[in-house]
C-alpha cells in the first residue's frame, strides 16, 4: 500500500487537512481534502500530447454526490445523479479559470481534473475546498504547472467584520460574497456577487484575501516539496523558424497597413480574414494548417499589443473610451418586456417573461431542494460570430455568462413580497465582438424596466482589459474580441450608480496586484456611469404597470389554521375555485395565498371567494346574501363566497311560517344577521333584523326539522 501523507493547517479558525496517497493510486496525483466535515477528492491525470491542437486541452469536472449530504434523489424514476447542475458547471469553471493561466503556454498534453464531493456538512463550501485540493494535486503531480494557488471566500455585511470562509448560516445575511484566488502575490481569479458594494469596501476584502491565500500557498508549497513528484519533461511542438520567417515576410506589410487604418473599423476586419486565408493557401501545401494559424496569430498578437502600448487601439479609441452605444426598448410586441443593447459590434436582445409563483424553478442538490423565482438564460448561436455550427444544449460558457448576468441583476430584483412573480430573462446574442455578458446585463436591465419590474436601480456592466510590457501597464475599457484574446486580462465589472453587484476576473498572465485592481475599479466605475446615463435617456425608470399580456397576481395572507377552509376535504374546495374562476392558486404553509390569472377580473373573483372562506364571521354582523338552498326547515343563505348559514323557518318573519317557499325563493337576495356560531363552525342567521327578546339556543336550533313536533305540549297548544 502506498504511503499516506496527511498535512494540516488552520484557515478561518477551522482545520484544513490534506491527504495524499489514500485514494486513486493510478492517477498522476490525488488529494483528499477536509474542512469541517466537508470532504472532497481531487484527481489529476495527464495523457499524451495532442499534436493537432493549437491550444492546451485542459478539462475540469466538478461533481456533487447525493450521498455526500445524506440524501436520495426525490425523483420517482431516477435515483442516480444526472447531468451536472448549473452550479456544478459554474464551480468547475471557477477552478478551471484559477489554474489554467499557470500551465506552460506550449504544453499540449491533455490534462483532466475531476473533483468529487464525498461528504458535505451543510456549512463549509465544497467548491472552495475543491479548488484547494486541485491546487495541491497539481503541485504534487508530475504535470508541469507554475502553481500552487490558494483561494478563500470573503463575506461582508454592514453589521459584521469581514468573514473568512463564511459558513452557510452567515452567507444568508452578507452583502458581499467574494472568492479570490492568488499565487500568494497576485490575483489570478476573482468572482463576486454584491449588494451594491462600494469599490473601496471590495478592495479591502480583496486585500484580506491576499493575506489568507498566501498562507494556503505556502502550506501547499511545503507539502509539494516533501511529497511532490518530479515534473515531466516535454518537447514543445513549436513551428519551425523557417515557417515563422516566411509568414512574417508574407503578411507583415499588409497587417501593418491594416492595423494602422484601425483593424476593427468597418470593412477592415474582413480584410484581416482575407489576409489569413491567403496565408493558409500560400503555405498550406508545405506546412500544417495548425502551425500556419499559430504563427499568423502570434505575429498579429505582437503587432496588436505593440500598437496598444504605443497608444493606438485596434479601432482608434482611447484607452478609456467606450464604443458607440445604441439602445431600444419594447422591440418585441407580445413579450412582457424586451430591449436591444448594442455597443460597437456587440448586440444583445433581452426578453423578460413574467409568470405565476407556481412556475418557480425547483433545484435539487446534495443540500436538498430550493426554489428560484428569478433566472437568467444566455444563448450565443453560431451566427453571432458569422459562423455555422450545431445548436444543442447550452455550453459551459453560455451557462457561465447567464449566471454572471443573473448575479449582477438579482440584487436589484424586488423581493417576492413586493413583486410576486416568477421572472425569466433570456439574452440572445445577435452579434459578438467583446463582452456579450456585460451587454446582456445592460440589455436585461432595460428589459426588466420595460416589463414593469420595479428594480431598485438600473445595472450596467463593462469588460476591462490589460496589456503589459515590463513595467508598463495599459488598462483598456470596453475590450473587443481581439483585445480579449491578445490581452492579459478580462475583468468584467457590473454594478449600479451606488456600487458593484458582480465581478468576474480571468487572466492570461501571472496575475494582478491589489494596486492594479484598485486602478481598474476606478476606470471601470467611470465607464459604468457613462453607460447608465445613456440607458437613463432611453428608459429612466421601470414602467408604472406591467404588460397587458403578463398574468395578473394578487397575494392574500390567511391564518395558517384557515388553510384547510381554502383547500377543503380532499382538495374539493380549491379545485372548485380554480374550475369556476380560471385562476391559479398557490398556498404556502405560512398562510400566504397567491392568486394568478390572465385578467384582473379572474383574479378578483378568486380573491373574493377565498376572502369569504377565510373571513371570521362575528355575531351581530349583517350581510346581504343569496338563497342557495331551500329546505322544509329553513333556507341556506350564502353570506360570502364559500360561506353559508341557515335561516331557520322560525327566523324568517315575525309571524308563523307554514311553508319556507312562501317567504324565499332560490337565488333571492335577502338581508340577514348572524345570531350564533356553533362549535363546528355552523352559522345561524335571522331575517328578523329587529332583534330578539332572548338569545336563541346555540346548537339545537340548527338541527334540520323534517317533521313538525308531536309532543304532548304541542297538542295542548293547538286545542
Amino acid at each position: 500500500m502506498e504511503k499516506i501523507v496527511k498535512k494540516e493547517t488552520e484557515i478561518g479558525g477551522r482545520k484544513l487537512s490534506l491527504e495524499i496517497g489514500r485514494f486513486a493510486a493510478q492517477a498522476n496525483a490525488a488529494v483528499l481534502a477536509q474542512y469541517g466535515e466537508t470532504v472532497v477528492l481531487a484527481t489529476v491525470v495527464s495523457s499524451s500530447p495532442r499534436e493537432d491542437l493549437d491550444y492546451f486541452p485542459l478539462t475540469v469536472e466538478y461533481r456533487e454526490k447525493y450521498y455526500a449530504g445524506g440524501r436520495i434523489s426525490t425523483s420517482r424514476f431516477v435515483k442516480r445523479e444526472r447531468r451536472p447542475r448549473d452550479d456544478e458547471v459554474l464551480t468547475a469553471r471557477l477552478i478551471d479559470r484559477s489554474i489554467r493561466p499557470l500551465f506552460p503556454k506550449d504544453y499540449r498534453n491533455e490534462v483532466q481534473v475531476i473533483v468529487t464531493v464525498l461528504s458535505y456538512d451543510g456549512k463549509n463550501d465544497p467548491g472552495f475546498l475543491g479548488l484547494i485540493a486541485t491546487s495541491t494535486a497539481l503541485a504534487v503531480s508530475d504535470v508541469p504547472w507554475n502553481g500552487p494557488v490558494g483561494g478563500v471566500r470573503i463575506g461582508w455585511s454592514p453589521s459584521s467584520k469581514l468573514i473568512i470562509n463564511p459558513v452557510a448560516e452567515e452567507m444568508e445575511s452578507i452583502n458581499l460574497d467574494l472568492v479570490v484566488v492568488t499565487t500568494g502575490e497576485e490575483a489570478v481569479m476573482v468572482e463576486a456577487v454584491a449588494k451594491e458594494c462600494a469599490e473601496e469596501r471590495t478592495v479591502e476584502a480583496i486585500s484580506l484575501a491576499y493575506g489568507e491565500t498566501k498562507k494556503i500557498v505556502d502550506f501547499i508549497s511545503t507539502t509539494a516539496e516533501e511529497v511532490g513528484s518530479k515534473k515531466q519533461k516535454y518537447e514543445a511542438d513549436q513551428p519551425s523558424k523557417e515557417l515563422v520567417r516566411k509568414v512574417e515576410e508574407f503578411t507583415k506589410d499588409n497587417l501593418n497597413k491594416l492595423i494602422t487604418r484601425s483593424v476593427l473599423l468597418k470593412g477592415n476586419e474582413e480584410s484581416l480574414v482575407s489576409i489569413k486565408q491567403e496565408t493558409l493557401r500560400k503555405f498550406g501545401e508545405d506546412y500544417s494548417k495548425t502551425k500556419i494559424e499559430t504563427v499568423f496569430n502570434e505575429i498579429l498578437k505582437r503587432l496588436v499589443r505593440g500598437n496598444i502600448l504605443a497608444g493606438k487601439r485596434l479601432d482608434g479609441r482611447g484607452w478609456g473610451q467606450i464604443r458607440k452605444l445604441d439602445m431600444e426598448v419594447g422591440v418585441l410586441p407580445r413579450t412582457h418586456g424586451s430591449a436591444v443593447f448594442k455597443r460597437g459590434e456587440t448586440q444583445v436582445l433581452s426578453a423578460v417573461t413574467l409568470g405565476a409563483p407556481s412556475l418557480e424553478q425547483w433545484v435539487e442538490s446534495m443540500e436538498g431542494e430550493e426554489k428560484k423565482s428569478y433566472i437568467h438564460h444566455y444563448n450565443m448561436p453560431p451566427y453571432s460570430v458569422g459562423e455555422t455550427g450545431r445548436l444543442g444544449w447550452p455550453s459551459r460558457r453560455e451557462i457561465g455568462h447567464g449566471a454572471l448576468a443573473e448575479k449582477a441583476l438579482q440584487v436589484v430584483v424586488p423581493d417576492k413580497e413586493e413583486f410576486p412573480y416568477m421572472i425569466r430573462v433570456v439574452s440572445e446574442v445577435m452579434s459578438s465582438n467583446g463582452s456579450t455578458s456585460m451587454a446582456s446585463v445592460c440589455g436585461s436591465s432595460l428589459a426588466l424596466m420595460d416589463a414593469g419590474v420595479p428594480i431598485k436601480s438600473p445595472v450596467a456592466g463593462i469588460a476591462m482589459g490589460l496589456v503589459t510590457q515590463d513595467e508598463k501597464q495599459i488598462i483598456l475599457t470596453d475590450i473587443t474580441g481581439l483585445e480579449d484574446g491578445f490581452g492579459d486580462m478580462d475583468f468584467k465589472i457590473a454594478g449600479t450608480e451606488q456600487g458593484i453587484t458582480a465581478l468576474q476576473l480571468d487572466v492570461k498572465n501571472s496575475g494582478l496586484s491589489i494596486d492594479l485592481i484598485q486602478k481598474i475599479f476606478t476606470q471601470a466605475r467611470s465607464a459604468r456611469n457613462q453607460i447608465l446615463e445613456a440607458m437613463a435617456k432611453v428608459l429612466p425608470a421601470p414602467r408604472s404597470s406591467i404588460s397587458p399580456y403578463a398574468p395578473k397576481i394578487e397575494i392574500l395572507h390567511v391564518e395558517p389554521e384557515m388553510i384547510g377552509e381554502v383547500i377543503g376535504p380532499g382538495g374539493r374546495v380549491i379545485r372548485e375555485i380554480i374550475a369556476k374562476t380560471g385562476a391559479g392558486i398557490d398556498i404556502e404553509d405560512d398562510g400566504t395565498v397567491t392568486v394568478s390569472g390572465e385578467t384582473k377580473e379572474v383574479v378578483q373573483k378568486a380573491v373574493k371567494w377565498i376572502s369569504g372562506l377565510t373571513r371570521v364571521v362575528k355575531v351581530g354582523e349583517v350581510f346581504e346574501g343569496e338563497v342557495v338552498r331551500v329546505e322544509p326547515y329553513g333556507a341556506f343563505v350564502q353570506i360570502a363566497p364559500g360561506k353559508e348559514g341557515l335561516v331557520h323557518i322560525s327566523e324568517m318573519t315575525a309571524g308563523f311560517v307554514r311553508d319556507v317557499s312562501e317567504v324565499v325563493k332560490l337565488g333571492q337576495k335577502v338581508k340577514v344577521k348572524v345570531l350564533g356560531i356553533d362549535g363546528m363552525g355552523r352559522i345561524k342567521l335571522t331575517m328578523k333584523l329587529g332583534g330578539h327578546k332572548q338569545f336563541p339556543r346555540e346548537f339545537s336550533d340548527l338541527r334540520p326539522h323534517l317533521k313538525p313536533r308531536t309532543g304532548r305540549g304541542f297538542k295542548k297548544r293547538i286545542r
